[in-house]
């Protein structure tokens, strides 16, 4: 892009209020008050626990830090550099044994020890369990394009690059624990120090009192739990890691980190690393608290439980791009995440998408889509929506693609796999969705007295539209027949009888559209086995 075109880019945005923007413009307030914040590498974090495997948390948080980064390139017209690290906090100590992998007996026996020196418990491809998992973490960053680099604590803290913060660190000591000790309890106080040595006899990282400390030598001396006997060892070169909230603001402070979020149950975890790292020096970075995610319950949703919905779950059923929209839409408010979400953010998505094109200066920034494709979304014609077609999987029973696009070409006589490749993968979307979630809950049902002489009449005034009717007719028709057949109050009562009747659902789609992409005869022929009774046998709900 052009400088002109960046100048001007940077103009539209000035009015732009999405939430990614209203963050990049906190940074930038934040980076005129750092000496030196105006010609600094502007560093974006998140982190990452590699005691388990990547997760739809995971996915959110990069995808919204990358967000917030693209907003602040784009205002400050791309003159300052920036990164984003993702950073994996694998040498901390393995606490538990995950219940989900294999070789459990050999796991127990490395507790305590940091998760880089746990053997891989799935093969003998990798270094380590972290390594593993580390491994795992990239592959799943790559497979969605997010522009990061990687961290690791290990490597970090062995290569020095946290020596001169660990020395601060040992230097404003007391400092460190008047923040800590006031939040936790009266026997961990007995215990607590910012500084987890790691034991050079056992390999452990050890949770012990430190009796001594010499700031000039850079030493801190403990006594080893096992053999009673006191310890002196260095807080550099990967001796030592420090505690989480002491860690936070040492990243923080060393890497010189800008912005990074973290989800609402770490408000306090961000207000104690603050203070911490502002005893080191630094400055805390920007961000904000997200809420978290909640199952269909309204529980919070739990690794250890399983509760909830997984990202693979997520991609057997809808695009990456629908859970991108998922987490950009309203992040400081609790979402439930759970199946039943995602048809509605396919068709939103599609939805942004075919507004895109029709929107001017910084309404265009401010649509989803511009912060999920980096600016510059793709163009996508999509004459069926998400919804429609697992209702024409529903009603036609077809489970072959072949077989849908036949129908849809009915709607789109120009559209194909090749022309609309978009439209060809929620194809097969819709049809996992609906065998996994829709076919084992539909319920059809006979109709009333009322809705069958309203359904007999709809069929019958079907019979006289040609096969090539509008959407917007056949909706037209749908309604008459409402109105006209004892429906004329409450219209919704109508449509809902057609969709459980007809469907086994009690929603559904705009009904003209659905004719207009079934077919009038099918529909017809729909709506006669719902009068008989076809539809409701229970032989018909399992087919």
């Amino acid at each position: 892009m052009t400088d002109a075109a960046l100048k001007a880019l940077a103009e539209t945005a000035k009015d732009a209020r999405s939430w990614p923007f209203e963050e990049a413009r906190r940074l930038i307030k934040r980076l005129e008050k750092l000496a030196g914040g105006r010609e600094k590498t502007v560093i974006f974090e998140t982190g990452y626990g590699p005691s388990g495997l990547p997760h739809i948390g995971t996915f959110g948080e990069v995808a919204r830090t990358s967000m917030v980064r693209h907003a602040f390139e784009v205002l400050t017209e791309g003159t300052q550099p920036t990164r984003l690290i993702c950073f994996s906090d694998d040498m901390d100590g393995f606490r538990k044994v995950p219940g989900n992998v294999p070789n459990q007996d050999m796991l127990a026996l490395h507790i305590d020890k940091p998760l880089t020196s746990v053997p891989d418990p799935f093969s003998n491809e990798y270094e380590s369990f972290a390594h593993h998992n580390n491994a795992r973490l990239r592959r799943f960053l790559d497979q969605f394009g997010f522009d990061y680099e990687f961290f690791s604590a290990t490597e970090c803290y062995r290569a020095g690059m946290m020596d001169a913060t660990l020395l601060k660190m040992l230097e404003v000591y007391d400092q460190v624990m008047n923040i800590i000790l006031p939040t936790i309890g009266p026997e961990r106080q007995k215990t607590y120090s910012p500084f987890l040595p790691v034991c050079r006899r056992t390999g452990k990282v050890l949770q012990v009192a430190m009796i001594a400390r010499d700031v000039a030598a850079g030493t801190v001396t403990y006594i080893d739990p096992e053999t009673g006997e006191e310890v002196v060892t260095p807080v550099t070169g990967g001796r030592v890691k420090c505690q989480w909230k002491a860690d936070w603001a040492l990243r923080w402070t060393a890497l010189g980190v800008d912005y990074e979020m973290a989800g609402k149950d770490l408000i306090d975890s961000v207000t104690l690393s603050s203070k911490i790292c502002r005893a080191l020096g630094g400055t805390p970075p920007e961000g904000f608290n997200y809420e978290l995610f909640l199952d269909d319950n309204g529980e919070k949703i739990s690794k250890s439980k399983g509760n909830g919905l997984t990202l693979s779950e997520w991609l057997t059923y809808a695009n990456t791009e629908s859970l991108s929209l998922f987490m950009f839409q309203k992040p400081k408010s609790a979402k439930k995440l759970y199946f039943d979400v995602i048809p509605k953010a396919v068709d939103e998505y599609l939805s942004f998408l075919a507004k895109y094109p029709k929107e001017e200066g910084a309404k265009k920034l401010d649509n989803p889509v511009w912060h999920i494709h980096g600016g510059t979304p793709p163009v996508a014609e999509l004459p069926v929506s998400f919804a429609l077609l697992l209702n024409l999987v529903s009603a036609s029973n077809a489970h072959d693609k072949d077989v849908l696009w036949g129908f849809i070409k009915r709607m789109a006589p120009d559209a194909d796999p090749t022309t609309h490749p978009l439209l060809d993968e929620l194809v097969g979307y819709a049809i996992a969705y609906f065998d996994q979630f829709v076919k084992p809950n539909k319920a059809f049902r006979a109709p009333t007295d009322a809705e069958r002489a309203a359904l007999a009449a709809l069929e019958s005034a079907l019979s006289e539209v040609g096969a090539s009717a509008e959407p917007e007719s056949l909706q037209t028709i749908v309604y008459e027949i409402g109105k006209s057949n004892g429906f004329a109050d409450n219209l919704r009562d109508w449509f809902r009888a057609i969709y459980e009747v007809l469907l086994g659902q009690s929603q559904g789609p705009r009904f003209g559209s659905f004719i207009a992409l079934y077919g009038v005869e099918e529909t017809r022929e729909l709506i006669r086995q719902g009068l008989d009774g076809t539809l409701a046998q229970p032989a018909a709900r399992t087919v």
